[in-house]
């Protein structure tokens, strides 16, 4: 399982590498493309990454001086789209109390104007 640093770098470099083909990315470029609340240094990166090479997420052919080459692999993919469709079901309808109100609401609204009818229909 990722914590949502490796998740954060994992997404940013599937951005970076499309297709699982190899891609030079600098270390900087991807500290600064994090959101502030997850900022990490060079070396916490560099934890992330082999982290990330261990769970078979990524490829990295070289690195060298914070310059990686590195791939993204099928199931840093797989995790990424997983992540995404979690992500998305979070779009909630009205709360259940505001159903009630309205319905109650729509209730008293119907109910005087049928009274209002039955008076108007009487006094003709």
């Amino acid at each position: 399982m990722l914590d949502i640093k490796s998740k954060i770098v994992l997404k940013l470099l599937s951005k970076e590498c499309p297709n699982g083909a190899y891609k030079i990315v600098d270390a900087s470029d991807i500290i600064s493309a994090m959101p502030n609340k997850y900022k990490v240094d060079s070396e916490g990166l560099e934890h992330i990454l082999i982290y990330l090479e261990r769970q078979d997420c990524i490829s990295i052919k070289y690195d060298d001086d914070n310059v990686y080459c590195l791939a993204i692999m099928p199931y840093g993919y797989q995790i990424c789209e997983n992540s995404n469709q979690k992500e998305s079901p979070k779009k909630k309808g009205l709360p259940i109390a505001v159903y009630i109100l309205l319905l109650f609401l729509l209730t008293l609204c119907s109910s005087f104007i049928a009274n209002l009818l039955a008076k108007l229909i009487h006094l003709a």
